[in-house]
């Protein structure tokens, strides 16, 4: 009968069906490259994004590699709210509102009723320092010290570093580089540096270490837009202040594997608990 189905199907089609153990070995060839794990990305079907890999040691710029960056880390798709919520959050997270008020305790006089009770055909009060009188204390008013501290779920952290490294590269605003090491410790090179290359006006260097090199540490102590970060203090708020990334090869490497597992960690359920201070 299957046979029979064959012949029929390669008249209709006008082609030959392949035989029965072709299809199989097709089959098991495509089990088999699916079982192979693609080293350069967890996503097979998104290829990885290639940056060049630039040089400090010289103002004129210089490809020395190529690197391959994770496009499930530096490729995907930004979520604006969740940069503005990790925005909000930095924002409002150390911030202690000082705003006071006076309740009506704490103004300085009204002790005495101010007229009694009855027979003056007044309406009755029992202090002039009332929130109904002028001059008298405030109801429901500010009260300090006030803290706006809240904190925001684990994975919108998460994700809002990879929304944020993903904007910055789609528009070409990240950058990687080999090291920070720079031939001088005078601020004119790193001025000099930016300017040529076209970087902006504000830049963020991220290294893997927080001991990084002499010169290019002295020199962008005494330029307000040129700063320097280790990868874990990196957050939203930095990298959208300032208008590059320049990112070490090893920085590059370690944020991809960090924030690879986190996206992918099995304890899911105990991150997204309620915040406690001693956690």
């Amino acid at each position: 009968m299957f046979q029979l189905f064959q012949k029929s199907a390669a008249k209709l089609l006008g082609f030959k069906v392949p035989p029965v153990i072709a299809v199989n070995q097709c089959r098991a060839l495509v089990q088999q490259q699916q079982q192979v794990p693609n080293l350069t990305d967890l996503n097979p079907f998104r290829a990885p994004r290639s940056v060049w890999i630039e040089n400090l040691d010289t103002i004129e710029e210089q490809k020395v590699g190529i690197q391959q960056l994770s496009s499930e880390i530096f490729g995907a798709a930004p979520r604006i709210d969740i940069v503005h919520q990790n925005i909000e959050w930095q924002r409002k997270y150390r911030f202690v509102s000082f705003s006071h008020s006076k309740t009506r305790n704490e103004v300085r006089g009204g002790g005495r009723k101010p007229w009694p009770q009855k027979g003056l055909g007044r309406a009755r009060h029992g202090s002039i320092r009332s929130p109904l009188w002028r001059g008298g204390g405030i109801a429901h008013g500010p009260r300090s010290p006030t803290t706006h501290f809240y904190m925001l779920p684990f994975f919108n952290r998460v994700l809002g570093l990879v929304s944020t490294l993903s904007i910055k590269l789609a528009q070409d605003d990240l950058h990687v580089v080999k090291d920070l090491g720079i031939p001088t410790e005078d601020p004119q090179y790193l001025r000099d540096l930016v300017q040529e290359r076209a970087w902006g006006p504000s830049v963020l260097f991220i290294d893997s270490s927080d001991i990084m090199p002499r010169n290019i540490t002295a020199g962008a102590e005494e330029i307000d837009h040129i700063n320097l970060m280790p990868v874990y203090g990196l957050n939203v708020y930095s990298m959208l202040k300032h208008d590059t990334l320049v990112l070490t090869k090893a920085a590059a490497e370690e944020i991809e594997m960090k924030l690879t597992e986190h996206l992918h960690r099995t304890d899911a359920r105990s991150l997204m608990t309620k915040f406690k201070v001693d956690r």
